[in-house]
């Protein structure tokens, strides 16, 4: 049988949450029924119930519209202040809705019945205000509760998901860089050019241990500036280029580096997706260009993929989406068009 959550419930575009309201306001009316039986004529409690039904459907509604989605790129006061003046606007918008349709009902009601429609007002104001106000404001508050505790555990739900998504992508970012071919290649490179071109042999360790220490500096942070990240990934294609010397060709735009943020390793992590799988050659170089375009920077290369293609889980690539998904509320662009792999990453503020 199908587990019922909170999050179901609430969800109107399913015929069950709509059952669910109308079993619920049955309930109520039974409970009605038995507490003022002598008191309370059948067709009010029915009528009792209606209302009640009409005013569950309302405020799910205006619910669902103002505590939606928070944008997961916020501070903690400022996530806060959001809820509670969403609270306010809830309301205050859903006393308003209760008061039109109560008065609906009642003049409604004395139509039906015949009744003088001048003093359907009058007699709300006298003998039914204090009651209606009461009830309102109880199940306002009842309501609103649920739904700040839905809007809280929301915010906990993606706090916790961005955590695991960062052990996983330290772990990767670590793994892709310690792993024993990029170690072989360069500590083989280091060797060769240690008696031929010490100058260049110790560039190489530098740009290594640099490679290194920003990861293990930056690798659990949310962004880091947009000119850090560029820098890393120059001295990262240096190690390449090295060994590769004419091979591979990175070009980059520097020119709205001053104005954003990114993901930390974001930009290497592409870089190496590309060279990983492309073929490059000096007849036929691998070319990457980096470039703005808008609120996002491009990473663009080149198809020239290898004839035997190494095996590729993509999770580096999958787990940057959903970092950049998680923490902006953007998507991570993919295009590839026969000629081009194209990468768009969202700028961060």
């Amino acid at each position: 049988m199908r587990k019922i959550t909170l999050e179901s419930f609430l969800d109107q575009r399913k015929p069950l949450s709509h059952i669910l309201y109308l079993l619920i306001t049955l309930v109520v009316i039974t409970f009605v029924a038995l507490k003022n039986r002598d008191t309370m004529p059948f067709p009010n409690i029915l009528s009792f119930g209606l209302l009640g039904l009409i005013q569950l459907e309302i405020f799910i509604f205006v619910a669902r519209l103002i505590f939606k989605e928070l944008n997961p790129n916020i501070t903690g006061r400022a996530f806060t202040r959001i809820v509670l003046s969403r609270f306010f606007l809830f309301v205050i918008i859903c006393f308003i809705v209760a008061l039109v349709i109560i008065l609906v009902f009642e003049y409604t009601a004395t139509l039906i019945r015949g009744g003088d429609m001048s003093l359907v007002l009058d007699n709300f104001i006298d003998y039914e205000f204090s009651t209606w106000i009461k009830s309102t404001i109880g199940g306002l508050s009842f309501g609103a509760i649920i739904f700040i505790v839905i809007q809280w555990q929301d915010a906990l739900k993606r706090e916790q998901k961005l955590r695991e998504e960062n052990l996983v992508f330290q772990n990767e970012t670590l793994k892709s860089q310690v792993n024993p071919h990029f170690l072989f290649n360069s500590l083989n490179t280091v060797s060769s050019l240690i008696h031929t071109h010490p100058d260049k042999a110790e560039q190489f360790i530098n740009n290594l241990s640099s490679v290194y220490r920003y990861i293990l500096e930056n690798g659990q942070k949310d962004k880091v500036p947009i000119q850090s990240e560029l820098d890393l990934l120059n001295r990262y294609f240096e190690l390449h280029r090295v060994r590769d010397e004419e091979k591979i060709v990175l070009s980059i735009d520097y020119s709205d580096a001053d104005d954003y943020r990114i993901l930390p390793v974001s930009l290497q992590i592409l870089l190496e997706n590309a060279i990983k799988h492309n073929s490059a050659t000096r007849e036929n170089p691998l070319n990457v260009s980096v470039f703005f375009e808008g609120d996002y920077i491009v990473v663009k290369n080149n198809l020239q993929k290898k004839a035997s293609q190494l095996k590729s889980t993509g999770i580096g690539l999958k787990n940057l989406a959903e970092r950049i998904r998680l923490i902006s509320g953007k998507e991570l662009v993919v295009e590839q068009d026969g000629r081009f792999f194209i990468v768009k990453i969202p700028l961060l503020k």
